[in-house]
This record gives C-alpha cells, structure tokens and sequence, in this order.
C-alpha cells in the first residue's frame, strides 16, 4: 500500500482523479461521447475531399448533394454531442472539487497542534481557496480537451496514412524537433510554475498576518514596513509569472512556426503530385484539412499543459496536507472513553518539544470532585500540562492516567467531550452571542443558555446590548471587552456541563473588577467537578482544594493555599512579590 502511495504521489493527476471514483459511469459516458465527437469531426475533410473527387472533377452534382448532407448531420451531431460532453464533465469537475475541499477541510481538522504551530494560517488557507480554485480551468474544461485532443491526434494520424502514406511521412519530419522543444518546455514551465505557487501563499501568508495583526501595527506605526514586505512578495510573485509567461511565449510560436513550415512541406510535395497525375485534388484537400486538425490538437495540447504545469504546484501542495499523518491520538484504533468520573493521574511524566526538554518528572493525582491549582513562574510549564491532559500531545516518558485508563490508548476527540476549556484568550465565532454559548452543546435550549448566562454572571450585560443574545459578537469578538468575551467563554464551558473543567489562565487578561465577577461565578462553575485551573495571578487559586507549584518543568511543593503561606515556600515568595502593595 505504501508503494502504491508513493507511486500515486508521484503522479498527482492519478491522485485527483482518484475522487472521480463515484462518477465512474458518468465519466465512462461522456468518454464515449468524446469518441463520437472526434470521429465526426474527423469525418469532416473526408466527406469534402469526396465531394471534390466523386462530385466536383466527374460533374457529377448528386454526390456533392449527398456530401453536404451528410456534412451538414456531422456538424449538427458534433453540436450536440459537444454540448452533452461540455456540460457533463462540468457536472463531475464541480463535485469532484467539492469533494477534494471537504476531504481537505476534514483532514486539516483531524491534525495534532503541532502542525499549525509549525505553518502559517494563510499558508494552509491558500491550500484550500487558491490551489483548489485552480483545478477549476482543469476540470471542467482541461480534461475534455485533453481527451478530445489527444483522440483527435490519434485519429489524425491513422487518417492520413490512410490518405496518403507518402504524404504522412513526408510531415512526421518535424515531429523530433517538436517533441523535443516540448520536453524543454516541460521541465522550465514546471519549475516556473512552482514558484508561482509557492510566490502566492506567501503573498497571502503576509496579508493573513497584518490583517489580523493590524492592531499591533497601527499601534507601533509599522505600516511602511508592513507594506514594504508585501511589496517584496507582491513582486516576487510577479516576476514568477513573468518566468511562467516567457515559457510560453517562447513555447507557443514556436509551435505554430513548425506547423506552418509542414504545411508548407504538404503543399509543395503534394503539389508536385497532383501534377504530376499521383496524387488527386480530393486527395490534397482532404489531408490539409486533416493536417490542421494535427497541430491545431498540437497548440491546445501545448496550452493546456501551461496551465497543467501551474495545476500540478497546485496538486503537489494540496497532496501534502493529505499526506500529513493525522494527530495519532485520534486514529479509529484508540480506545472511546464513554464516561469520565475524573480521577487524574500524572505518573513520572516528561515532555519535549524536539530537543528543547519542558517537563521532567511531573507526578500528582487530582480525585474526582477536586480542584487543582498548578501555580509557576513563565515557563514553568503550566500551560503544558493543560495540552497533555487534553491529548493534543502525547507524553515523551511516563503516563498519564483517567479513571485509570492510560490517555496514550484513548482517543483523544473522546476524552475532550468530557472536558471544558477555558483559555487566557477567548476565542469567539462570528455569530450571535447565543451561538457562541451553544457552541459547547449544540442541542441546547435558549432557557439553557440563559440559565448558564446567569450562574456566571453574563446575562446583566448580554440583555444591556439592544439585540440581546441575537447580539453580533463580530470576527473574533471584536464588538466585545475582554472580561465579556472571557464570562460568555465560562457560560459556554457551564452550559457543556464537562465532568472535567480546565482553566488556563482565564483571568490574567482582565480587571480587577471583572476578576472579581469571574471570581463569583467560578463558584456555579467549579462545584462537583473534577478541575484543574492554570494561573498567574495567585489571587484565583485560593479557593483549591490543592495548589502545585512548578518550577522549570519540576514540582516543586503542593498544599493548599494556608498550608503553603504557613511555611517558607517557593509559592509564598510568589504571593508575596504578588501582594507586597
């Protein structure tokens, strides 16, 4: 299977068509029409050339009455079958293209955190808008021509042997020469055309960046350098498609030239012979018409593998992100975890990011029902611990145990539905501040949203806005306050009612006045749950069961918060340089 992979990969063409599986009879179909349709556009100088022959020259009108009739009908079916063929292969294009962005999308979802730590976010939706929308001119036009052409160049071929075999020889004379500035053409264009590829997501990587970014480079006056280095990958990518355009401005005419210069060989040698009485005018005719129709297919031929060449750094991109192994936590073969009664168990656990060490020996055990504090400097590696527990990465060394089950055989999607998140920055959907809070729990009802609202204190200033909860919260929620953004994301997490809760520094971006209204509804939130809550500022940690201090990726001591204030303790020296106002 992974030779087979391999192979396909090397072959991206195969791999697109691949999603044309389920429309294998409709494509089988049209295959046939674009049969029909080349045999009867091939039929066209035959039919002239024995109008000229068995009509024309004898005098004999019945037979030209005949040859238009019977040209007029193969023009008509061309029509037809062209039309049928045209509008089908667009059919499958679309669907195969919604296709390939779903299978996409879904892959990108199915990804560890380290994969969008690692590329940017207009890198990877430059896969999904830029390169998909590229093999548009592919699908629903590229493979009809190609099939088309390609059959028509067949046919040309065998008819004119069969018209004249001396004829055909005499014109295969340019074909090394063509083929050969094909084969330069093939490997420059391709090269051209990667970098076009790769030149536009950086331009779009940049734009994703300062647009979203667009606060912090207001506020440090950056414009000028900001457009400075869009300039520069603004006119890196034009110089890409600059390279791209002397391909083929060189590529084409010189594609012309050599078929101008065999006609020019067809009417000088066939000239000779019609004089000299071997050849008829019939004859002639009909192999000049099926001669354009050989490097008319020619000139498409070499068009379409232009824009082939920019599909395939297209292809080649989108292959990688499907070819990204899935986050293993979440592969079918992981265990359910079906319910979750909350007991937590970190066992001797170690963590790296590469080479650079995090975690060393962490162990402590959390009881169903309880709330843990982990407390630390910067760095100490709290927020760690919060991406461990929640399976987004796996221990280097040790366990870590729920209920018992060891999370390195357990699904990670299963774990987190158990689970409520409530991260230092907030992230809002663009939507009404009511889908925000359904968002942890789709079925629920507007008296549910309410009712969590409430327990945390939201619903007073959600009811002040004019809307309500139909309130437009905006990209990110932009229409809001920090502490406003940060009491919907505990009402979301409440109304998700998760048997295990996770707080990570959930407070350290407000007021003290909202702290203080978050403080209120941490009561509603963290009564009869199994919690773990990261924190900075120590004032939120008090009311812990328990409170583990780290420090450089160790625990230092634990205790509750009067135990560890009654002793010389890193944690007393935290809170001291805390409160020493």
């Amino acid at each position: 299977m992974r030779r087979f992979k391999g192979y396909l990969l090397g072959f991206p063409l195969l791999r697109l068509f691949t999603f044309a599986a389920p429309y294998k009879w409709r494509m089988l179909g049209l295959g046939l029409v674009t049969v029909l349709a080349t045999a009867a556009s091939l039929a066209e100088p035959l039919i002239i050339g024995r109008a000229i022959d068995g009509g024309l020259v004898p005098g004999d009108l019945s037979v030209v009455y005949l040859m238009v009739g019977l040209y007029v009908f193969v023009n008509v079916a061309t029509w037809v079958l062209s039309y049928v063929q045209t509008l089908g292969m667009g059919w499958v294009g679309q669907h195969m293209i919604l296709d390939l962005r779903n299978a996409l999308f879904g892959h990108l979802q199915s990804l560890s955190l380290q994969y969008y730590s690692e590329q940017k976010a207009g890198w990877i939706i430059s896969r999904l808008t830029n390169d998909i929308e590229n093999f548009n001119t592919l699908l629903n036009d590229g493979v009809q021509n190609l099939v088309k052409n390609g059959l028509t160049l067949i046919g040309v071929f065998v008819a004119i042997f069969f018209v004249d075999w001396r004829l055909a020889l005499a014109t295969t004379t340019i074909l090394p020469v063509m083929v050969l500035i094909t084969a330069v053409f093939r490997v420059q264009s391709w090269k051209a055309y990667r970098a076009a590829r790769e030149a536009v997501a950086e331009v779009i990587s940049h734009l994703q960046e300062n647009v979203s970014g667009m606060r912090v480079v207001q506020a440090f006056t950056r414009e000028r350098t900001s457009g400075a280095g869009f300039d520069e990958r603004n006119l890196n990518y034009r110089r890409a498609n600059a390279r791209a355009s002397l391909q083929s401005a060189l590529y084409f005419p010189g594609v012309e030239l050599l078929g101008s210069i065999g006609l020019a060989v067809v009417l000088l040698y066939g000239g000779y012979r019609v004089v000299a009485g071997e050849l008829t005018v019939g004859a002639l005719v009909a192999f000049i018409g099926l001669l354009n129709m050989f490097f008319q297919p020619i000139q498409q031929l070499s068009q379409l593998y232009s824009d082939l060449q920019s599909t395939l750094a297209s292809l080649e991109k989108v292959f990688a992100v499907l070819d990204t192994e899935p986050d293993r936590a979440d592969r079918p073969t992981e265990r359910e975890l079906e319910t979750l009664r909350g007991d937590v168990e970190f066992d001797h656990v170690a963590f790296a990011y590469g080479e650079d060490r995090i975690m060393e020996d962490v162990s402590f055990h959390i009881r169903p029902g309880e709330t843990l504090a982990i407390v630390g400097e910067t760095g100490a590696g709290k927020s760690t611990i919060v991406k461990l527990l929640s399976r987004f990465y796996d221990p280097t060394e040790g366990r870590i145990l729920v209920d018992g089950e060891d999370l390195s055989e357990v699904r990670g999607s299963s774990l987190r539905r158990h689970m409520g998140v409530v991260l230092q920055d907030t992230f809002l959907f663009t939507g009404t501040i009511e889908e925000n809070i359904r968002y942890g729990r789709p079925g629920a009802t507007h008296e549910d949203i309410v009712r969590a609202a409430s327990t945390v204190g939201a619903d007073d200033f959600i009811r002040r806005f004019p809307e309500g909860y139909e309130t437009q919260v905006r990209e990110r929620g932009g229409r809001l306050s920090v502490g406003e953004r940060q009491l919907i994301a505990f009402a979301r997490a409440l109304l998700a009612d998760p048997e295990l809760l996770v707080l990570d520094e959930a407070t350290s971006s407000v007021d003290l006045a909202t702290e203080a209204r978050i403080e209120k509804a941490l009561d509603g939130l963290l009564e009869g749950r199994t919690s773990v809550v990261i924190a900075h500022r120590l004032s939120t940690v008090r009311r812990a069961d328990r409170i583990l201090v780290l420090g450089r990726g160790h625990v230092i001591e634990e205790g509750t918060h009067d135990e560890l204030l009654a002793r010389p303790s890193a944690y007393r020296r935290l809170y001291e340089s805390q409160f020493a106002a």
